[in-house]
């Protein structure tokens, strides 16, 4: 992976666009019945840090702070609103910072996505990436109107990021330790699909480490360590493009998270977690 400020800024909005979704997929804080997954809305800050666990070849040092607003239900569509600041060094230069932000609308029965990415590296101008996604006839249509007009057309079924971590947490619920899915969630050039791994372990039984879950809302919710590997499709290639980590509440919380990028690793600590208000919605 390149780490220059642009291909870095890009490659983290994608990356990080997935993250804020895996982090923002249900806040509630009441049990669910097993048959429905429920999303709901709630604001969370992680502070990053470098992974020291994991030898980085070209970056020195790494700090920054996630912060995302989710909203919405199954009933009229998830709304999410996210920023994500890093700050790294590396050994082709000085300190730089990184950031990305990101906004997007997930239709409620997952046929329609909207999107809109913006990423800059050290002061440079923005690069964005905006564009919609409408499912039709077993395939879905990408029209992309920055970083210019274009429509692509893929005739083979993927998920949307808020379908995708519901058939994980249905997965965990049902006691399976895979899960292959097929995804789109407009990251990097808006045109990349990925076929995604994912890895559940056995349910944890310890309470949580971090502060913002140590409350009675969660000492009843089953949560499971899992993991995710994003492979590009049709890139040929058997490593993944990049891998993230982290705690699944039953109901979509999550905890630590962990973002390997093949050369470099980012560790996240969840520091705070605000539960919003939610609609009624029987879907």
């Amino acid at each position: 992976m390149s780490m220059n400020g642009f291909g870095l800024a890009s490659t983290l909005a994608g990356i990080l666009s997935t993250v804020a979704v895996l982090a923002s997929v249900g806040a509630s804080a009441q049990p669910q019945s097993v048959g429905r997954v429920v999303l709901a809305p709630h604001r969370a800050v992680y502070d990053l840090v470098l992974d020291d666990d994991k030898p980085a070849t070209s970056i020195e040092a790494a700090r920054g702070r996630i912060a995302f607003d989710f909203t919405g239900d199954a009933c009229e569509g998830y709304v999410l609103s996210f920023r994500q600041v890093t700050q790294v060094s590396s050994s082709e230069g000085g300190p730089r910072t990184i950031d990305a932000r990101t906004t997007s609308f997930e239709a409620g029965d997952g046929a329609s996505y909207r999107f809109k990415t913006e990423s800059s590296a050290a002061g440079a101008p923005a690069e964005i990436v905006d564009g919609s996604v409408q499912k039709s006839g077993g395939g879905y249509e990408i029209k992309l109107s920055a970083p210019k007009p274009e429509t692509v057309r893929q005739t083979t079924d993927a998920l949307f990021p808020n379908a995708q971590m519901k058939a994980v947490i249905e997965a965990a619920r049902a006691g399976k330790t895979t899960l292959n899915v097929r995804l789109y969630d407009g990251a990097n050039s808006g045109k990349e699909v990925y076929d995604t791994l994912s890895v559940i372990g056995k349910r944890i039984e310890t309470k949580p480490s971090e502060a913002p879950l140590q409350r009675p809302e969660f000492e009843t919710l089953a949560r499971w360590p899992v993991s995710i590997s994003y492979f590009k499709v049709d890139s040929g290639e058997t490593t993944p493009s990049y891998t993230i980590s982290f705690e699944l509440y039953e109901n979509g919380v999550t905890g630590a998270i962990k973002l390997d990028y093949g050369s470099f690793a980012l560790r996240g600590t969840l520091t705070r977690l605000d539960l919003l208000p939610k609609q009624d919605c029987a879907k």
